[in-house]
């Protein structure tokens, strides 16, 4: 029975950060804002949680994606099939992508500044759940 007490004290632990890892890898993102672009919603050096698994995408998510090989944090305000206004010209967001922009508008680097102005689906890693 000592022995039996003993393992469990090793294997729960041990299945307790084992589930963690997974949900962390899987299910949850933890990030890091470094930049000023979503105050104030995202202050400069907070913390937040994403979901990884994500069903749609709506204007005024919160999104983390690559881009540039960088991960970014941006507020999607458009969607496919939304028309959009870009540097003095009307465009149509395509399917399965986003148009996206920082809360403080002045110190973004956002779709605005991009060449190619959108973000594809593929592109997304999670939506903020916890800013």
């Amino acid at each position: 029975m000592k022995k039996g007490k003993k393992l469990c004290r090793v294997l729960v632990p041990l299945f307790v950060a084992v589930a963690v890892i997974v949900l962390f890898r899987c299910v949850f993102l933890l990030g890091y804002v470094p930049t000023a672009s979503m105050e104030p919603t995202l202050k400069t050096g907070s913390l937040f949680l994403g979901l990884r698994i994500v069903d749609s995408i709506e204007v005024g998510d919160i999104i983390v994606f690559r881009h540039d090989e960088k991960l970014l944090v941006k507020r999607v305000a458009a969607v496919g099939g939304d028309m959009i206004e870009h540097n003095g010209q009307v465009l149509t967001v395509p399917e399965d992508c986003f148009y996206v922009l920082g809360d403080n508008a002045e110190h973004s680097y956002d779709s605005r500044c991009w060449k190619e102005p959108f973000v594809e689906r593929q592109d997304v890693l999670a939506v903020v759940i916890i800013p």
